[in-house]
């Protein structure tokens, strides 16, 4: 027989535990979560939904650079030659033609691909509506196979995006391809040129093999098949094909792009300003590194072989670094291009591959996949390496972020902080992610390659996993919010599910955060931002641990539960008790459903249990509600399904009596 009821409050705080027994949890931290699915540890208390993702620009990334048509006499046939095109379209691919009307599909067979000249013969399975002009873009609007965006930078008020063997820069309305090369003002020198070479003048720059060109007044595009000489401004361009014509006497030459490999897994970028303009250095595995301002591309080609294929890039003490291999290059002090030893470049080896570089408190951290090292001093005069540790390392490259004045990244035990590291060594008590080992483990072993960012307003380190296999709703990510002060490795986590995410970046700019990430729909996406994921639907669970309510051995009875919430507007979200584990064979409760929109006030003992109680204008922060149940243990359990706005969950109270002991 039930008696004087009681009271047992519960503050939702912890995050997501795994590494505790079930009663363990319950007792010892009943706000944690045994599942806490896109709602995430608030540093302003409670567990909050997630924000939710939108397009930074609805369109796509084009797949195979801006290809155009070469040369303007191809009639109405199925036939279509491109030039400036870098990797090859496939059978069943689309595109459009500018100034033709229909969209084509290339037919079986139809793929004749020159990489040496950039140009591609394709066959159509219908004839071209019109001839096209010569040199008009050509937009392929699907693609038969995905292409992944390798590489993301937040830089100033726009991004630079990587894909295939093409960068461009986007902002939210526009996009503007960005492997151009900047040679000056580059002029046909001198009339009754023919043939496979053109004189040209006007350059500041040599022209590099591969590099596109278009040539005013005369057909067809043109590809460079050797580096250039230039001598007073002036050279003669090696080009493939042979001149349609002669053409004018300063006639205008415009460079369509600059060649760079496509076969890129990814590309890493770094910010940095020696000169008070900004830039970004951009680096990919492969290609010779580059530099761009946000109107220039410029490639490193007088840097030593060094830098040729380097995996990452830092800005350090006014140098340029670049980590290729076990071997840090950099740049003369305030210079993104001298690599003069006179000047002050020069090059260290760490004695193993590196797999991440971060700047930290006036050091340059290098990781390698068992020891980490720093890099301290001011030039090449004093620069030293001192070892962090030499039992442990970092097992991906892009999990590397500075949080809370700390650096997290992945060893190979789970997720660390470098001043725990450097404190305890490779003893498991600097892994920060041992609370959820074993969720961390699983959603380590289901991805094959990873993802980072930091959101700095909220604290929070979000780290994404990425399988081909794995679908859009089922992606898998973990977040992590800091709750300690500087330097501390208090963390509270969560799961995340539907954001799949190859590659990510972010930025805290002129008091906005900007958050991007993308994968191989060839969108570029902005997290942080709106109500859905990206009109889809957010999918929440928090299930609180069975808490024994004081004594596990006593059956308790039910009867209402007081819900402290901060909803961000109108939301719906069901409320279940879960009771003794759920069971088989346990009699579990209804769902219970809490609404906050416009109605008449609902009041305990006035609403019927089970029904969907509305309120007046105002948002709802307290809700009330009647319970039905009893048993020895209770889990609260939240579920939503919505495009409602972020809605927090603060704190529960049961109100219950005590019946008889087991």
């Amino acid at each position: 027989m039930a008696t004087t009821r009681q009271s047992y409050p519960i503050e939702f705080k912890g995050g997501l535990i795994t590494n505790m027994s079930p009663l363990q949890q319950g007792i010892n931290a009943p706000g944690s979560a045994r599942t806490l699915r896109n709602f995430e540890p608030s540093v302003k208390g409670g567990y909050r939904r997630i924000e939710g993702y939108s397009k930074y620009n609805n369109t796509i990334i084009p797949p195979y650079g801006q290809p155009v048509v070469h040369g303007g006499s191809q009639g109405t046939t199925t036939a279509l030659v491109l030039g400036n095109i870098h990797k090859s379209p496939e059978v069943g691919d689309t595109l459009t033609i500018a100034g033709v009307s229909g969209t084509y599909t290339i037919a079986s067979g139809g793929v004749t691909f020159d990489t040496t000249n950039n140009r591609v013969t394709l066959t159509l399975t219908t004839a071209k509506a019109s001839q096209p002009a010569n040199a008009v873009a050509v937009t392929f609007t699907s693609t038969v196979t995905d292409h992944l965006i390798t590489g993301v930078g937040v830089f100033i008020d726009n991004v630079v995006v990587s894909r295939n063997a093409d960068l461009f820069k986007v902002a939210s309305s526009s996009m503007v391809h960005a492997n151009v090369p900047d040679y000056g003002t580059v002029l046909v020198n001198g009339a009754s040129e023919s043939g496979t070479t053109l004189a040209v003048d006007g350059l500041t720059a040599p022209p590099q093999v591969g590099d596109v060109f278009k040539i005013a007044g005369i057909d067809l595009v043109y590809t460079v098949t050797a580096d250039a000489t230039v001598s007073s401004g002036g050279s003669d361009l090696a080009i493939n094909p042979a001149l349609a014509a002669s053409p004018a006497n300063n006639a205008v030459i415009t460079f369509l792009s600059t060649a760079r490999d496509g076969l890129v897994t990814k590309t890493r970028m770094a910010r940095f300003n020696f000169s008070g303009s900004e830039k970004m250095a951009i680096v990919d595995g492969i290609n010779i590194p580059a530099i761009y301002d946000g109107n220039t591309f410029t490639r490193l080609d007088a840097g030593p072989t060094d830098i040729i294929g380097a995996e990452f890039t830092v800005s350090f003490k006014n140098h340029l670094f670049f980590g290729n291999s076990d071997i840090l290059a950099f740049t003369a002090p305030y210079t993104d291009n001298d690599f003069t030893a006179a000047a002050g470049s020069g090059t260290i080896s760490v004695g193993a591959s590196i797999t991440g570089l971060v700047v930290f408190r006036e050091q340059l951290i290098i990781f390698t996949e068992s020891s980490i090292v720093q890099l301290v001093g001011n030039t090449i005069g004093d620069f030293q390496l001192k070892p962090i540790t030499l039992d442990i390392g970092c097992v991906d490259k892009d999990t590397i972020q500075e949080i809370g004045g700390d650096v997290m990244f992945l060893g190979p035990d789970g997720l660390r902080l470098l001043s725990a590291t450097d404190r305890i060594g490779d003893f498991g008590l600097a892994v920060v992610s041992k609370t959820i080992q074993s969720e961390f483990s699983n959603f380590l072993s289901s991805n094959t390659s990873f993802s980072s960012v930091v959101i700095r307003e909220k604290s929070q380190y979000r780290i994404f996993g990425y399988n081909t296999n794995t679908t859009k709703e089922n992606a898998k990510g973990i977040l992590g919010t800091q709750f300690s002060g500087q330097g501390g490795a208090e963390m509270a986590w969560a799961e995340l599910r539907g954001i799949r995410a190859y590659t990510s970046s972010g930025r805290f700019f002129q008091n906005a955060e900007t958050i991007v990430f993308a994968n191989e729909d060839g969108y570029l996406y902005q997290m942080e931002d709106g109500n859905s994921f990206d009109g889809t639907s957010i999918k929440t669970t928090l299930a609180t641990p069975y808490t024994p309510i004081n004594d596990a051995g006593i059956r308790k009875t039910f009867y209402k539960a007081n819900l402290f919430t901060d909803p961000q507007g109108s939301v719906s979200f069901d409320m279940s008790l879960k009771l003794d584990f759920d069971q088989k064979g346990s009699v579990q409760p209804a769902n219970i459903v809490f609404d906050n929109n416009t109605g008449e006030v609902a009041f305990y003992g006035a609403a019927s249990y089970g029904s969907t109680a509305v309120f007046s204008n105002k948002l709802l922060t307290l809700f009330d509600t009647q319970l039905i149940g009893s048993g020895f243990t209770a889990s609260i359990q939240f579920e939503s399904d919505s495009t409602d706005p972020p809605f927090s969950l603060d704190a529960v109270t049961l109100e219950f009596g005590i019946n008889t002991r087991r």
